[in-house]
C-alpha cells in the first residue's frame, strides 16, 4: 500500500463512488471539490443531507416525497381527487407539475414491474392503489407510467387489476417517444402527451 495513501479521501471517494452515474473519476473530482471546500461549505453539505434523511418521507395517500403527511397535493382542496396520475418514480411528479397542466393528484409506484430485475407487482404500491380507486370518488385514472417496455408492461398490469373497478383508464398520448422517461422530457412534449391523452379502457356498464 503506497504511504501517500489518504485514508479519509479515499472514503469519500468510494462514498461518491456508490452515487448513480458516478464513476472513479467523478468521485476524485467530487471528493477534491469537498477537501477545496470551506468547512462551512461541507458543513452545510452534510446538514442538507441529514436534513433530507431526517424530515423527508413518503405521502401516505400518494406515495410522493413530502415533509408533511399527508403531501400538499393530497391536502389541497382545489385539486381534483377524481382524477388519479399514476406515475413510477416520484421525480416524475415533478416534472408533470413543472408543466402547471395538472389538475388532479397522483399515486406514485415507486417503481415499475420488471421480472428480469426481480421486481414484481407485490414490489411497488398497487394494492394500495387499487384500494384507493374502490374507497374513493374517482372517475379517472391516467397510467402515466414510462413509455418503456417495462412501463407499458406495467400500465397492462393496471388495467388488469383495475378492470373490476369501472373507472375509466386512460394513458398519456405517445408525444412522448418510445423508451423515454418523463424527466427528461421538454414541458413541450409533456404538454401534447398531457393534452392528447387517449383512452386506456372505458369503464364498464356496471348494469
Amino acid at each position: 500500500m503506497s504511504s501517500s495513501r489518504i485514508e479519509s479521501l479515499e472514503r469519500l471517494k468510494q462514498e461518491f463512488q456508490k452515487l448513480p452515474g458516478i464513476g472513479p473519476r467523478s468521485a476524485e473530482r467530487l471528493a477534491f471539490h469537498v477537501l477545496r471546500a470551506t468547512k462551512e461549505e461541507a458543513s452545510a453539505l452534510s446538514d442538507a443531507i441529514l436534513a433530507v434523511k431526517r424530515n423527508v418521507s413518503h405521502c401516505r395517500i400518494c406515495f410522493n416525497l413530502t415533509e408533511t403527511d399527508p403531501c400538499s397535493i393530497c391536502r389541497d382542496p382545489q385539486r381534483d381527487a377524481g382524477e388519479i396520475w399514476v406515475v413510477e418514480q416520484p421525480r416524475d411528479v415533478a416534472a408533470l407539475e413543472a408543466t402547471g397542466l395538472i389538475r388532479g393528484v397522483y399515486h406514485v409506484l415507486m417503481g415499475h414491474i420488471a421480472a428480469l430485475e426481480g421486481v414484481g407487482p407485490g414490489d411497488l404500491t398497487i394494492d394500495a392503489l387499487v384500494q384507493r380507486v374502490k374507497s374513493s370518488d374517482v372517475r379517472e385514472v391516467v397510467l402515466a407510467t414510462n413509455p418503456t417496455f417495462e412501463g407499458d408492461g406495467t400500465a397492462l398490469h393496471l388495467e388488469s387489476v383495475l378492470a373490476d373497478t369501472g373507472v375509466k383508464l386512460t394513458r398519456p398520448a405517445r408525444g412522448l417517444a418510445v423508451g423515454s422517461q418523463l424527466e427528461y422530457a421538454t414541458a413541450a412534449m409533456l404538454e401534447s402527451a398531457i393534452r392528447g391523452r387517449t383512452s386506456f379502457r372505458e369503464p364498464s356498464d356496471p348494469s
